[in-house]
């Protein structure tokens, strides 16, 4: 849904800067353009001083003003942040001999963490699943008991979920990301998983 909405307001965002700065082009070079044009000779300009000054005196406008700038400004942060945040991989796409095979995101993700949590010393997995269709990667995020060895249960989780994995969306490889975290809250470490 983001990548829908960037490509819009990119979109409409481009034609309007096209469609201002060519009217602006056009009327610079002398073209003669029709009389609703916003420009309309060489010497025009986009806003005269009587449209600046047109509604200073007015008590509605600094706070409409303000309040559009604001909106603007909250709307460019979230776009901003969506950014940012790492994004879920939706759908993957696997290869089989009558063509690709969409499969949910979710639901390797919910295998993958079941599988993970099947390890010895697992007490919680979370999995997210990032990436490209064709080159998804995995972020797992282990909780271990205080008996548990984190570097066995990493490979088991290697041997074992992410091997399976892999295997069954018939990828060659599937970057891993595991992060360790024992089950009083202290934090691990971090390793990956080719």
């Amino acid at each position: 849904m983001l990548t829908r909405v960037n490509r819009v307001l990119l979109g409409l965002l481009g034609l309007a800067l096209l469609a201002l700065g060519g009217s602006a082009l056009m009327a610079g070079l002398g073209v003669r353009v029709p009389s609703w044009w916003p420009f309309s000779g060489r010497d025009d300009v986009l806003l005269s001083t009587a449209d600046r000054a047109r509604w200073r005196d007015e008590e509605w406008w600094w706070p409409v003003v303000i309040a559009a700038l604001a909106v603007l400004a909250l709307l460019a942060l979230w776009w901003l942040l969506a950014q940012l945040r790492r994004r879920r991989l939706a759908v993957l796409r696997v290869p089989d001999e009558e063509g690709p095979v969409l499969l949910r995101g979710r639901a390797l993700e919910r295998v993958l963490a079941e599988e993970a949590e099947a390890v010895e010393g697992v007490d919680r997995a979370v999995v997210a699943l990032t990436g490209r269709q064709s080159a998804p990667r995995v972020r797992i995020r282990l909780t271990v008991r205080p008996s548990a060895v984190p570097a066995e249960a990493v490979a088991d989780l290697a041997s074992v979920a992410v091997a399976r994995a892999r295997e069954s969306v018939r990828l060659e490889r599937l970057p891993t990301e595991v992060r360790v975290r024992g089950a009083g809250g202290r934090r691990g470490g971090m390793g990956r998983v080719r």
